[in-house]
């Protein structure tokens, strides 16, 4: 990871109300189960129900607001907007500011602004028109009804539909204006894949590449440091070193403004509104634990911001707030590990009391739709869902873990594949920009992460499998063969293309798990982006975008609306704040 994650960043600032339940949480032998967890109390000797705040119940990971006396405040501000965090969305809330002209202020925990998600997704932009493609609205909107079991609120997932098109067509500009231009993924939508003909894969996918007259100042520049540079051109600095401590709230429930804790002490920021743009709880084990549990059990990985630790979650629950009912989260196949380890926290770090991933990153490949078996050596699912299928069908297996595996064909396959969305990287960087198999594994295998062998019998010691598991993996490898002659899965009806014989050497195998980039359950919002209490009713002068905003994912990532994450919290962070200074239609 870019910088150690402490237990500091875990817990934040309000670790200390949290109670010495929650603590030992972390600094014990292994973090506690929903189970454990719900049947602690706080330091309000009130209890946790299902990972979520209950009327008149506390979960043991939110615990309750400090109490921070105004003597220690050391300072006061006063702004008409407040946006706490610079990552993608409270960036692009911040320019969108400047742009309006507003009075503001961006407040960020760390050091420098967040990694840019370098991908969005956007509806009927004009590249899509000119590719001579669209998307049916309509069909999507309750196609992610559909895919979130009718937890989302379609009300909100119009906003991204409806103005997502307006929201790239402002990016594009400013990046325009610093040499780059767009691209748009019109290679979208027509059955490919890997992800089943009856599975709707609309156009939607922007990036952007630097053109030849780019300067190289700027060439080297992400989305999110080009948003950084375009404040500091109006005198608009990031405060850096500003810890979300708590909300403050006047007599009517109403949001006016944070306190932050700095190296100086604490800072309160006065504000008619309050953005929220903290990110979701990726990097707070307690929460993962309560709220979503699968996660440690098929999780290997991680690829996430180390502030998202959920304190501007936490802080609106303080607040009044309502959260989503369930859980969501983005977990990439990608997960790659040294043979034998298996998915969750590392002994090592829960030794220490700061539970880790065994690794950090993704390996691309991992969503390629190759064979995958568990550590026992048997299939277990149809490999052609990629992202999020597999590493959740893996939270049962032994280990939470499973093996991938292919032959020398790898370049060949992984071209017919025609992986969508980010999974094409394989192909590109193998096959169009000609690293070829070696190339392109030999970092991997250097590493001691992907194996290679002759034979297939040495494969399976390579990847530490004995006795009875062995002889499955073989097994498992000449039904797969067969199937691929036949060009038919009867077992598990991947479509045919999706196939691959595994019968020339040298053959490859590689242990996988889950990637996890964050988490998407957080404040309920309506389609302005404001944060809704307990009744539903609007929380006035609070607002959140990004991943501590809830209201449009449920259980999982439609993981076919390829940019779709980025795409809806840029567009969210865009109309909040136009909503705020009025300029809305």
């Amino acid at each position: 990871m870019t910088q150690e994650i402490s237990r500091r960043n875990f817990l934040s600032g309000a670790a200390i109300a949290a109670g010495a339940a929650a603590v030992a949480g972390l600094s014990g032998c292994a973090p506690k189960t929903m189970a454990e967890t719900g049947a602690e109390a706080t330091a309000t000797g009130t209890v946790e129900e299902g990972g979520l705040a209950v009327v008149g119940k506390t979960p043991a990971w939110l615990g309750t607001a400090p109490d921070i006396p105004e003597d220690e405040i050391v300072e006061t501000r006063e702004t008409k907007l407040l946006i706490v965090g610079a990552g993608n969305a409270g960036l692009a809330a911040a320019v969108t500011a400047q742009d309006l002209g507003l009075d503001f202020l961006i407040a960020e925990k760390s050091g420098t602004v967040s990694t840019t998600r370098k991908w969005y997704g956007a509806i009927n932009v004009p590249e899509c028109a000119e590719a001579g493609k669209s998307v049916d609205v309509i069909k999507l909107n309750n196609v992610l009804r559909q895919a979130f079991w009718g937890k989302n609120d379609m009300r909100v997932t119009k906003t991204w539909l409806n103005e997502s098109a307006e929201m790239h067509l402002w990016v594009r500009a400013i990046m325009e204006e610093y040499g780059f231009a767009s691209n748009f993924d019109s290679d979208q939508g027509e059955g490919r894949g890997g992800v089943g003909i009856d599975m709707y894969v609309p156009p939607i996918q922007v990036n952007y590449n630097p053109r030849e007259d780019c300067p190289k100042e700027n060439a080297e520049m992400a989305r999110n440091e080009i948003f950084e540079d375009l404040l500091k051109k109006q005198g608009n600095d990031i405060l850096y070193g500003f810890d979300l401590a708590k909300l403050v709230t006047n007599e009517n429930g109403a949001v006016v403004g944070a306190i932050f804790d700095t190296k100086n002490g604490f800072v309160q920021i006065n504000a008619e509104n309050v953005l929220l743009a903290t990110g979701g709880y990726a990097a707070n084990p307690d929460m993962l634990e309560a709220i979503n549990p699968i996660l440690p059990r098929c999780l290997t990985s991680s690829n996430w911001e180390p502030g998202n630790t959920g304190m501007g979650i936490k802080a609106g629950l303080w607040a009044g707030a309502m959260k989503d009912p369930g859980a969501a989260a983005f977990v990439f196949d990608r997960g790659a590990v040294p043979p034998g380890t298996k998915a969750g926290w590392t002994e090592d770090s829960l030794a220490v009391g700061e539970p880790m991933l065994p690794t950090t990153g993704q390996f691309n490949p991992g969503s390629q739709p190759f064979l995958k078996m568990n550590l026992h050596g048997e299939r277990f699912a149809n490999e052609s869902g990629n992202y999020d299928w597999l590493p959740y069908a893996a939270a049962s297996q032994p280990g939470g873990v499973y093996l991938e595996v292919w032959d020398a064909n790898f370049a060949e396959d992984v071209k017919r594949f025609h992986g969508l969305g980010c999974a094409s990287l394989t192909n590109v960087k193998v096959n169009i920009l000609g690293m070829g198999t070696e190339g392109y594994l030999q970092e991997w295998i250097d590493n001691g992460v992907v194996v290679k062998a002759d034979t297939l019998e040495e494969l399976a010691d390579k990847l530490l499998l004995e006795g009875e598991h062995k002889q499955n993996f073989l097994a498992t490898i000449e039904r797969y063969n067969e199937l691929y002659d036949k060009q038919e899965d009867e077992d598990f009806g991947k479509e045919p293309y999706t196939l691959s014989a595994i019968r020339q050497a040298p053959f490859y195998g590689v242990t996988l798990g889950g990637t996890l980039l964050d988490t998407s359950d957080g404040l309920r919002i309506n389609p302005d982006g404001q944060v809704l209490n307990t009744d539903g009713d609007v929380i006035e002068g609070l607002y959140a975008a990004g991943n501590c905003a809830g209201s449009l994912f449920a259980d999982g990532y439609y993981n076919l609306t390829h940019g779709m994450a980025c795409g809806r919290l840029l567009t969210f962070a865009r109309h909040e704040v136009r909503h705020i200074a009025g300029d809305l239609d």
